[in-house]
């Protein structure tokens, strides 16, 4: 797990690539995917519940001719690590993405395509607020290059919406989730249960709601405590466990009667929709974060690495504008690589392939064959010679599951 890192922490000299080649420990026979996550850390409003690098401006202050220059120092200082490798994914997230201008988005993917080779037909997603949500704004994305929307409704309840510090309404939500139908081939409607003084009846009628629009994706997620966020401070009285559960099999129920398969532990798409870029962090891919706060995950012959930009969004403009932006550069230990795998391999329904495992960590099966008798003898997994599938039980005590294969320190 990478800890937080400290906007007032110091930076270091960048490692050159001779660093990041020299002989290692480990021995990956190929690189994974590489993908592309770009923060954009600005929101109207900052909600009680949220822990991300996030902080509240107004659209009209936004300094995105700054930030994007940034942007672009970051890309050119970090092209030698990615080069000659292909993007698949691209995913723009925040903050509230949806903020900056259509012309900004344009400007910013122009940039990429002229220092990054793109896959053909490259997901490009873009996180979108039904609060920042104007008529075209959702067609001018589109027309940027922007080819899959994801928008964060959490709920088309007024009052839910005013507990979880929403800066939109129902009436806005439903409007935004329209023209996300109208305006893309593929949308992700994103959506929050167990909030508190919700009933499985207000669990229904939001699910239901949603489903009118025939999502081709729904993401959905249970509202837990963050630390360090205002419902940390004042935590709100949410739905008892088991109520939470039931919630999660309604949900499930309701979505797989609109033909929408549950692929993930919070997923749900139809055939053909599945998130390419979320897939790609659950199955160990590679990623290039850019921007304030982003993380990267990067596979080189030896040795995976992983790398955190400054967290304060001034910091980080002015530290990426100087060629240096990483608050820190930490190559992944052996020990750590069986538990990152499955940390994210485990969220998946249909659970990965064993040869997987070694192909992204470069280490032999032997290294988890303890770990996977636990799972099994638990009624946590099923498995065969080839490939390692969650239970239901699995599913549903994923983090006692995902425990198992944390390093035994001495």
């Amino acid at each position: 797990m990478i800890p937080v890192v400290s906007a007032t922490e110091s930076t270091s000299a960048p490692h050159d690539m001779g660093h990041y080649l020299r002989p290692g420990t480990l021995q990956l026979a190929a690189l994974p995917p590489l993908s592309l996550y770009v923060h954009l850390p600005w929101c109207l409003k900052k909600c009680p519940y949220c822990d991300f690098n996030s902080h509240e401006m107004r659209a009209a202050e936004l300094p995105e001719q700054r930030y994007l220059a940034a942007l672009m120092a970051d890309l050119e200082a970090a092209l030698p690590l990615t080069w000659g490798r292909t993007v698949h994914s691209i995913f723009i997230g925040g903050g509230t993405p949806s903020l900056f201008s259509p012309e900004a988005i344009d400007h910013l993917l122009s940039g990429i395509r002229a220092r990054l080779r793109l896959e053909a037909g490259c997901e490009i997603t873009l996180e979108a607020n039904p609060g920042s949500f104007e008529k075209d704004r959702f067609r001018a994305f589109r027309g940027a290059g922007v080819t899959r929307l994801s928008v964060g409704v959490q709920s088309f309840n007024d009052s839910f919406l005013k507990t979880l510090g929403r800066v939109h309404d129902s009436a806005q939500a439903l409007a935004a989730v329209e023209e996300a139908a109208q305006a893309f081939d593929t949308f992700n409607l994103d959506l929050m249960y167990a909030l508190p003084g919700q009933t499985l009846a207000d669990v229904k009628q939001d699910m239901a709601r949603a489903l009118t629009f025939s999502p081709p994706h729904i993401s959905i997620y249970q509202l837990t405590i963050e630390p360090n966020t205002f419902f940390a401070k004042y935590p709100p009285p949410l739905p008892e466990d088991d109520t939470a559960y039931d919630m999660l099999d309604l949900i499930t129920d309701m979505t797989g009667s609109a033909g929408l398969q549950r692929y993930e532990v919070s997923a749900y798409a139809a055939p053909g929709h599945r998130c390419f870029h979320n897939l790609n962090y659950w199955q160990f891919g590679d990623y290039l974060g850019l921007g304030a706060g982003a993380h990267s995950k990067l596979s080189f012959a030896h040795r995976v690495v992983r790398q955190v930009r400054f967290r304060e969004p001034g910091r980080y403009m002015e530290q990426a504008l100087a060629g240096h932006c990483l608050a820190q550069d930490e190559e992944v230990s052996r020990a750590d690589l069986p538990f990152e795998f499955m940390l994210n391999a485990l969220r998946l329904k249909d659970g990965f392939a064993l040869q997987l495992f070694s192909e992204r960590t470069g280490l032999a099966i032997t290294t988890i064959q303890a770990a996977l008798e636990q799972a099994q003898a638990q009624g946590l997994i099923v498995r065969d010679l080839a490939r390692v599938t969650p239970t239901v039980r699995g599913f549903d005590f994923l983090s006692d599951l995902q425990s198992l294969f944390l390093p035994k320190r001495r």
